[in-house]
């Protein structure tokens, strides 16, 4: 099993969802983040004074996926989250020990 996370754009979010759940992904974890890459912020004015924005809103994706999804779910978070600009996110894939259904008690790939 994988924990797979990926930072992406949040006006990406219902593109990319709607996208792993056609494949087959029925669970996902979303979280509101901020952070900065390459692009390293950016400058705005408000009301007449200029200040950085140093950290930008992004969205954190994590999905747990048994081995043989993994690179499905990856191209397909690539292909959707993907805008060609800078700034488009990043995914990252961790080795996940084990996983429990609360409910069920079902471990390992069942519960996921």
């Amino acid at each position: 099993m994988k924990l797979i996370e990926a930072i992406i754009k949040p006006f990406k979010l219902d593109e990319v969802k709607e996208a792993l759940s056609a494949i087959g992904i029925e669970g996902i974890t979303v979280s509101e983040v901020k952070g900065f890459g390459r692009q390293k912020g950016h400058t705005e004015l408000y009301r007449g004074a200029e200040y950085v924005v140093d950290f930008l809103p992004k969205v954190k994706l994590e999905i747990a996926v048994s081995d043989e999804l993994v690179s499905k779910v990856i191209e397909t978070i690539e292909v959707t989250a993907k805008t060609g600009r800078i700034g488009d996110g990043k995914i990252f894939v961790i080795p996940l020990e084990n996983a429990v259904r609360i409910r069920t008690g079902e471990a390992g790939d069942e519960a996921v």
